[in-house]
């Protein structure tokens, strides 16, 4: 990965552990907006200078989405402006709405005649009304349109901000032990090709590294790791009944080479590759995942598949990064406090 360097800050109760990441000469800007008091937040993923081309792959039952079906290959709207992901539950979809204001006051969007223009712009949120902080929290138009303000391609934030601020991970066992999610990014690049990626990971599963262990998820009592993926096999436990639905992995997957709609499609649903590498369970009947996939409409080309083996790999580092770089709060732990079992 390219252009990461350390930046902590701290605003409220919560350090932030922000991390930035570089995703120049993708064609997008990333922003986020925190409500760190509310526990909630989101964040925005812009085309830098112009429309992109989109596609997209919905896992799981428990998906919350407004305007994906713009990104079917069939839709007559060959462009997406922006994609908002977004915490707050279905509430936060709302948000939207900030920025289409951003974009149409920037004369941006699909041509309407006589001037209009309607901002393409697909959103998807994840639950984090509880266990982290305010179920009366979610984020707003004002911040979505805030976020699209600071966007920018480089100094992204990662960790505990934007639509990572109230997320966790590891509640298939019962909220009482699961850990901080986060925000996550990172740009890989091979042979001329570059591919970024940006998850807000709010799973019902653990998270794992490349070697297959665990660095986020459910814990016992005494800190150690409960492995979701084998107790599960014998039934849900704790209160899992109060979490269905309640867990969402969101990501945005950025090419730099031109692909067809079918081919921006299938990236996305090639990209879920990543999440059964990384996140376990994933994909169930109690998650909501969505994966987005964008690429420039015209430039250079790159052997589709090339293009797709980058796409899983940077997202998995991405998911990782976000578990890795969230700090705790609300006296739910988080893997950047240094957590050991």
């Amino acid at each position: 990965m390219q252009g990461v360097r350390s930046e902590g800050t701290t605003r409220g109760e919560e350090t932030t552990g922000e991390v930035t990441a570089d995703f120049g000469g993708l064609g997008v800007v990333v922003g986020h907006a925190t409500d760190v008091e509310g526990g909630t937040g989101c964040t925005v993923v812009l085309g830098a200078d112009g429309a992109l081309r989109g596609g997209a792959a919905v896992l799981g039952r428990a998906s919350g989405t407004r305007e994906l079906h713009t990104l079917a290959p069939e839709h007559l709207t060959d462009r997406v402006d922006a994609v908002l992901l977004t915490g707050g539950s279905a509430y936060g979809l709302d948000a939207a709405a900030g920025v289409m204001r951003w974009l149409e006051e920037r004369g941006r969007g699909f041509p309407v005649g006589g001037g209009a223009v309607v901002p393409i712009v697909p959103a998807a949120c994840l639950f984090d009304l509880f266990p982290c902080g305010s179920p009366q929290s979610r984020p707003t138009s004002a911040m979505a349109y805030d976020a699209c303000e600071t966007a920018t391609a480089r100094d992204v934030a990662e960790g505990s901000v934007g639509a990572g601020t109230g997320a966790t991970v590891g509640k298939g066992l019962g909220s009482g032990h699961a850990m901080k999610g986060g925000v996550g990014c990172a740009v890989l690049e091979a042979e001329g090709v570059r591919v970024g990626a940006v998850a807000a990971v709010n799973a019902l599963g653990d998270v794992r590294d490349a070697g297959d262990r665990i660095v986020a998820g459910a814990r016992g009592a005494d800190n150690s790791w409960l492995d979701q993926r084998m107790r599960l096999r014998s039934g849900p436990a704790g209160d899992f009944g109060a979490l269905a639905g309640a867990n969402t992995t969101l990501a945005v997957v950025i090419a730099s080479v031109t692909l067809s709609r079918v081919e921006v499609t299938q990236l996305a649903r090639v990209a879920a590759a990543a999440f059964g590498r990384r996140i376990s369970p994933v994909g169930t009947s109690f998650d909501g995942d969505v994966i987005v996939a964008m690429c420039p409409h015209s430039g250079s080309s790159a052997p589709v598949l090339a293009v797709e083996m980058l796409a899983v790999a940077v997202l998995e580092e991405a998911i990782e990064r976000a578990v890795r770089l969230a700090r705790g709060r609300d006296g739910i732990g988080g893997a950047a406090d240094r957590i050991t079992s």
